[in-house]
């Protein structure tokens, strides 16, 4: 049974798979072959979409149909797919590709959850008046293939004049529709999840790009007036360094693009908190002119990677933003530890927080990167202006069971 799908485990237990024994068109109605089988392949892993395609022809022939189609719920729940389908003239399968939710039998099953009958003069053939759904004495079967009040498929067999299922055969067909049920429902609780997933890697990695690789080209930026300057006033000497800063910038931007292509993955080698703290002052002062002052309350406190990694990413957004926005000459950085919270705080005595709405500008797009860091960590950040001036931003979040 495969990690990550504990519905299988319900499907695997919906009847007893004790009968193995070879599929054939001459089974007898109501084999329990047939349930048995299906059940086995869904709670082994099996994609319950290829399973139906599968068993759609051994349905058939078990419950004497000349044809039968298999359809799945759309993704916006308002029509019927065509997954599979058996004994259908070709034409007609081009036209049963996609049904309303609300058609036919297949309707009344959505709304009753019940198999029913649908007999001369059934809806298929008024909406498509093909020979095949028009012939004399047709008769639809559908079986709803339900989970928990809600339909997420139907199975319809066609069967000729006088065509009938046993009392067994409905039964069977009524329990099979539940276990394909739970598996569809199952599949569709994974794409969701895989879809979650998605949209969080992808909200990652943009923070990711913009933590790594706009911090780093955005000191790159501000060396070029730097860099015009000291050309325009003939200090070589002064040239040469900045030149030397843009072509360290651009390497560093480079391997950060690789980390993040490499999956997101932080270097073998990759600085504590403590580190990251010296090199912020030392960028700080290099590149703002900015005194940075650290007071560590919590030397000993080791914080695990994930949460290490989250925490280094908002130090380094603060950081940034002291140097490229603020316009202030000093500024603050604390860490204590508040008994199972630890608390990191970032002040600056410059201009303070713009007044323009978040999401406006870069800054605030750097903002709600923190913020949703922050909530990773399972704390929270707050950014307002001080009193006395300038900008305060207080990560809190908790550190329970850490020696202190």
């Amino acid at each position: 049974m495969r990690a990550g799908r504990p519905w299988m485990a319900a499907v695997g237990a919906t009847v007893p798979m004790s009968s193995n024994a070879p599929l054939t068109p001459e089974a007898p109605p109501g084999h329990p072959a047939l349930l048995a089988q299906i059940t086995a392949d869904l709670a082994g892993g099996a994609d319950p979409t290829a399973l139906l395609r599968r068993f759609l022809p051994q349905m058939v022939a078990v419950c004497g149909a000349e044809a039968g189609v298999m359809r799945v719920l759309s993704a916006d729940g308002r029509g019927f797919e065509l997954v599979a389908d058996q004994g259908l003239p070709p034409d007609l399968r081009l036209l049963e590709m996609a049904v309303e939710a609300d058609c036919g039998v297949c309707g009344a099953v959505a709304g009753s959850l019940e198999v029913a009958w649908s007999d001369a003069g059934n809806a298929c053939a008024r909406r498509h008046p093909h020979p095949f759904l028009a012939a004399p004495g047709r008769r639809v079967l559908a079986v709803p293939l339900a989970h928990r009040g809600r339909v997420l498929g139907v199975c319809s067999l066609f069967f000729g004049p006088g065509g009938d299922v046993s009392a067994q055969v409905m039964a069977l067909l009524k329990t099979l529709g539940e276990v394909v049920g739970l598996a569809l429902h199952g599949a569709r609780m994974e794409a969701q999840a895989l879809q979650t997933a998605v949209m969080a890697e992808r909200q990652m990695m943009a923070a990711e790009v913009h933590d790594a690789i706009a911090q780093t080209l955005s000191f790159a930026k501000m060396r070029l007036p730097l860099l015009a300057a000291a050309v325009d006033g003939g200090d070589r000497e002064g040239a040469r360094r900045y030149i030397g800063d843009l072509r360290s910038a651009v390497g560093q931007a480079h391997g950060d693009l690789r980390n993040v292509l490499s999956h997101l993955r932080e270097p073998i080698d990759a600085p504590d908190l403590r580190h990251v703290l010296e090199a912020g002052r030392r960028a700080l002062r290099e590149q703002a002119a900015v005194a940075l002052e650290v007071r560590d309350d919590a030397p000993e406190l080791q914080l695990p990677p994930p949460q290490a990694h989250q925490v280094q990413r908002i130090v380094q957004e603060a950081l940034t933003n002291i140097a490229r926005h603020a316009g202030a000459r000093h500024a603050w950085l604390s860490i204590e530890r508040h008994g199972c919270e630890l608390e990191i705080r970032v002040d600056d005595d410059g201009r303070g927080l713009p007044d323009r709405p978040p999401g406006t500008d870069e800054r605030h797009y750097g903002l709600d990167i923190m913020r949703q860091r922050a909530a990773l960590l399972g704390g929270d950040i707050e950014i307002a202006r001080r009193q006395e001036g300038g900008t305060c931003v207080r990560l809190h979040f908790p550190v329970d069971g850490m020696p202190s």
